[in-house]
């Protein structure tokens, strides 16, 4: 794939989401070669001879007018589904990676996954969740729906933290099972984020988890700091500059995490806020071929 998309600094900046999605979008198809889209969802496949017990309205009339000769068009099945784009936005989303926070990472890389799904005729929707409560856009494919989502994730602020599982109940209670991603820095008092996953893959929903995490994270470089302040509840953990200790601490964590996310059949992918979508999209897009 040799996608041409600007680095993330630069389309984080521009306001008009639709605008940086449809850049970015624009940019990664370009990149790769073009899978049949389905559009509605169902495409002509073959005829065959019709068969006692055949749904008549399959019948095509048009060759039995020619022919005398009873035909049953097939058609490959709908394979447009529903995907549900979840944002983690409490506080500890305003870490920054630089230029900008991980909030504004999670709404551009949502933004581009809403795009992408909806030109691939998937109904998309969109949930917002701290402990304010959650803002939901339920699953559609009407032309408005990708400016309601756009609006919805450019007036959305990282507070709070992280509720309880059970308030979030209704984020999977939709009447058709859907792919949820859910876009998060997996940052969790106790167990709270773990909990609602299990619950959405529960209730028999497919669910991917993207877990943000910014470079200097992930890279434990924090220079010029001997200390760092707990976005959600204010305490100072102190720094330990090269210390091996944080590091296998770090990956002993994020290692954690995939394990448990896939003993519960959630699939896992660890996002590098720094660095374009490139790779999280091809994932998606490979997975929806998938489904």
């Amino acid at each position: 794939m040799h996608a041409v998309i600007p680095e993330p600094k630069t389309m984080v900046a521009i306001k008009d989401l639709s605008l940086a999605a449809k850049t970015t979008i624009d940019g990664f198809m370009s990149g790769i070669n073009k899978s049949r889209l389905k559009g509605d969802g169902a495409e002509f496949s073959q005829y065959r001879n019709y068969l006692p017990g055949d749904d008549l309205r399959s019948l095509d009339w048009k060759i039995f007018a020619r022919t005398g000769k009873y035909y049953i068009k097939q058609s490959e099945p709908d394979r447009t589904i529903s995907v549900q784009l979840m944002i983690d936005a409490s506080a500890s989303m305003n870490h920054s990676c630089g230029s900008y926070t991980k909030l504004q990472y999670g709404r551009y890389l949502a933004a581009c996954l809403a795009l992408l799904s909806y030109r691939q005729g998937d109904r998309v929707g969109l949930s917002l969740i701290n402990d304010q409560g959650i803002r939901q856009i339920e699953p559609d494919q009407h032309g408005q729906q990708l400016q309601r989502i756009y609006d919805a994730l450019s007036h959305m602020d990282a507070k709070g933290h992280f509720e309880s599982a059970v308030a979030y109940k209704q984020a999977g209670q939709s009447k058709a099972k859907s792919l949820m991603i859910f876009l998060t820095d997996f940052y969790e008092h106790n167990d709270e984020i773990m909990r609602l996953l299990k619950l959405l893959a529960g209730m028999g929903n497919e669910v991917v988890l993207m877990q943000l995490m910014a470079e200097n994270e992930l890279q434990l470089q924090f220079k010029g700091f001997d200390a760092l302040e707990d976005l959600e509840t204010g305490k100072q953990v102190l720094i330990q500059h090269g210390s091996s200790r944080q590091r296998q601490v770090l990956d002993d964590y994020l290692d954690g995490i995939k394990g448990r996310l896939l003993k519960s059949n959630i699939s896992y992918c660890l996002v590098n806020a720094n660095t374009g979508p490139e790779t999280v999209l091809l994932d998606f897009l490979k997975r929806r071929t998938l489904i």
